[in-house]
């Protein structure tokens, strides 16, 4: 990989990574975030710690691979694994910035436990690292083994040998680490070596999360394949890269056979699916190896030559980059490609069109596709609820004694991502969030759902996922899924109908502001446009990554503190906008208010995409209230802080009105309770006439 590379400086860390949040969405794969706990291929479900259970019809596994080491060497702070690969650079310079707020003058002692072609890679392109960094630090690189590079011909090897020589780095053999401790590697002969800083790149071990899939194993303790790829037993599984083990042909774990055996994994997926007998993957017999040794040169062996310099370099950088574009290219799939992916999907030559689909209660899912849903759901008793789902009936029948229905509310929307389970969580927080808002404790909620048209089973398991989600923030706040309705249609969407509870107290309310008091936001914004982004497959993997943990952060503990504090003036900021929003608040309120732009919270990337021309479809909607706004100078309209005015907001924040002398306290409380970018964005002032006005500065004189 690019790695070392990146390591060395010859690279950027962007140039060696692949967005699976774009590169999914231009091919339109879902991509599901999560950590796989177990497989069970007889019941044909991956299983997760923090999300439920996910059916297929065809699987493929490939997690890689591990470097030997024993258990207790995994969270040791001074021993860095070189896989993951990917949080590796990362890892090591947390690392290295901890050592020098050490304060330590000593020469740092680095030792690189593995002299494989990993091991040899990295140690080279790490002494240029350091170098480039000027840390002065000393390089060992250890192995158990008798030479370096074992299997490699023995002109590599040398060639090697003179690298790490003339660089100054130690080659240790014949040395087995058992231990590491205060400092110092022990080996397995007695000695020991002093090492402040240890990178694990041994030879490859299964992943230790493989004791869970129930798939044969092979004696290395990966899993099992035939040459088609497909697992030794009888199931619908394949495995590729390092995490199989080719029972017939077993070849060494490097990813120039991963790379290889795509083709042959796609193909056989294909065949599967048709009913069609299996390719087989013949391992290539030898293949290209160039090891960089951080310089701008590389090391290289084919077909017994061996051959060191800066055309090898060119070589394999040539080699690298070609691979990394053809997974770097995030550009949405053509019309053109559409129609022949659907033409592809249609009915075969000759039969039946499908079928015209009914409307009305016709168009109602089966009862079969709820039932295997609702079968598979963990739904609680609620003690609000006389009758429900608890055996499901017509409708929910809540009892009195125990809660009153004081407020309702509905919200839906079209899935704003691929992922069923996350837009379930996501849609009831939308929700929910409008009992909050005004203050009501959530006692129940009805699920609204459009299913698009397909197969019973496809559409079960979607149902199961995305209500899964729903039921999830649900059962975190104590309240009861009631009940619903499904139907079809040409887009998933899914929202909830919800009653809350105001326990005798007064709801909040949109009024209540008064002249003085600051405006507290309490989640960043931006929702809008990266979705749009999202939707174009051009918003960064991190960005979507902080604007889902955004979403997912509940507005339950933002209306608790405003209840403590008894504030009355309380919105959520959704589909209309900060300035929509706000302007009800004030139009209320028979107040005006001020606004700073540069106190406005903003998600990562929101700048950068809005400055590019990308906005919600409800952007020249929300900017109809522009006329409203009075600006300080006309070139506020040029900041990104102004576009996110009118962003619409997905499971947005809350909006409070706070009085001045309270503020501190509730935005320390905020924060306290994981609203991070809690902030003051604006402050109350008097109106003498309606409608409201809106006063936008460049920045807010508190």
């Amino acid at each position: 990989g690019m790695l070392p590379g990146t390591l060395a400086g010859l690279y950027q860390p962007h140039d060696m990574e692949i967005d699976l949040h774009r590169f999914c969405t231009s091919c339109d794969v879902r991509l599901i975030v999560a950590d796989a706990v177990g497989f069970d291929p007889k019941k044909r479900r991956v299983h997760f710690n923090d999300r439920p259970e996910i059916r297929f019809d065809v699987a493929s596994i490939g997690i890689g691979s591990v470097p030997n080491a024993a258990a207790v060497w995994r969270d040791h702070p001074d021993v860095l694994s070189i896989k993951p690969m990917a949080t590796f650079l990362r890892r090591l310079v947390k690392r290295l910035e901890a050592a020098d707020a050490a304060g330590s003058d000593e020469q740092l002692q680095v030792s690189i436990v593995g002299a494989g072609a990993a091991g040899l890679e990295v140690t080279f392109c790490l002494d240029a690292f350091l170098k480039t960094r000027e840390t002065v630090a000393a390089l060992t690189l250890i192995d158990s083994g008798e030479t370096a590079l074992p299997g490699y011909e023995e002109k590599t090897i040398r060639l090697a040998g003179a690298e790490l020589q003339r660089r100054g780095i130690a080659l240790v053999t014949g040395a087995r680490v058992q231990k590491f401790n205060d400092g110092q590697l022990q080996l397995a002969d007695g000695k020991s070596m002093p090492a402040d800083l240890v990178i694990w790149a041994t030879g490859a071990s299964p992943p230790p999360v493989l004791e869970q899939f129930d798939l044969p194993k092979a004696d290395d303790g990966f899993l099992a394949v035939h040459s088609t790829l497909q697992t030794t037993a009888d199931a619908k599984v394949f495995v590729v890269g390092d995490t199989a083990t080719l029972i017939d042909n077993p070849v060494p774990k490097a990813g120039v056979y991963a790379v290889r055996q795509g083709p042959v994994l796609w193909a056989n997926i294909q065949r599967m699916f048709a009913g069609r007998d299996l390719t087989r993957y013949d391992p290539q017999r030898g293949f290209l190896s160039m090891l960089a040794t951080g310089d701008g040169r590389a090391i290289g062996q084919y077909k017994g030559f061996s051959f060191h310099g800066g055309w090898v370099w060119k070589w394999k950088d040539r080699i690298d980059r070609k691979f990394m574009r053809m997974y770097q290219d995030y550009r949405p799939m053509s019309a053109e490609m559409g129609a022949q992916r659907s033409a592809k999907d249609a009915s075969p030559t000759g039969s039946s069109p499908p079928a015209m689909r009914c409307r009305g209660c016709g168009g109602k899912v089966g009862a079969n596709v709820l039932a295997a849903a609702l079968e598979r759901l963990d739904v609680p008793p609620s003690p609000y609820v006389k009758q429900g789902l608890n055996p499901p009936d017509d409708a929910a029948v809540l009892d009195p004694k125990v809660a009153t229905a004081d407020v309702l509310s509905v919200d839906f929307f079209p899935a704003f991502i691929d992922d069923p389970y996350l837009v379930g969580r996501v849609a009831a927080l939308n929700s929910l969030s409008d009992l909050w808002a005004t203050g009501a404790r959530p006692l129940g909620a009805m699920a609204m759902v459009t299913l698009p048209e397909g197969a019973a089973n496809q559409q079960a398991e979607l149902l199961y996922q995305l209500v899964a989600g729903g039921l999830h923030e649900l059962n975190a706040v104590d309240a009861a899924l009631l009940g619903g309705h499904t139907t079809e249609g040409e887009e998933l969407i899914i929202g909830y109908s919800v009653v809350g509870d105001l326990g005798g107290a007064k709801p909040f309310s949109k009024a209540g502001l008064k002249p003085g008091d600051r405006l507290i936001l309490t989640k960043s914004l931006g929702t809008g446009v990266l979705l749009a982004a999202h939707m174009q497959s051009a918003c960064r993997a991190p960005w979507v990554d902080a604007m889902l943990v955004t979403m997912l952060r509940r507005n339950a503990e933002a209306a608790t503190i405003a209840r403590d504090f008894e504030l009355t003036a309380v919105t959520d900021v959704t589909g209309f906008g900060l300035a929509g929003h706000l302007l009800e608040m004030l139009d209320a309120s028979s107040v005006n208010a001020k606004l700073g732009l540069a106190e406005l919270p903003l998600l990562d990337g929101f700048a950068e995409l809005s400055a590019s021309g990308i906005h919600s479809t409800l952007d020249p909607a929300n900017r109809e209230t522009a006329d409203r706004i009075d600006l300080a100078t006309s070139d506020v309209t040029s900041r990104p802080e102004y576009d996110a005015l009118f962003d619409p907001q997905t499971s947005g924040g809350m909006l409070i009105g706070v009085s001045a002398d309270a503020t501190e306290a509730i935005l320390s409380k905020l924060r306290e309770a994981g609203y991070e970018q809690a902030a003051v964005i604006g402050i109350v002032t008097e109106s003498t006439t309606a409608p409201a006005r809106l006063s936008v500065t460049a920045t807010l004189e508190k």
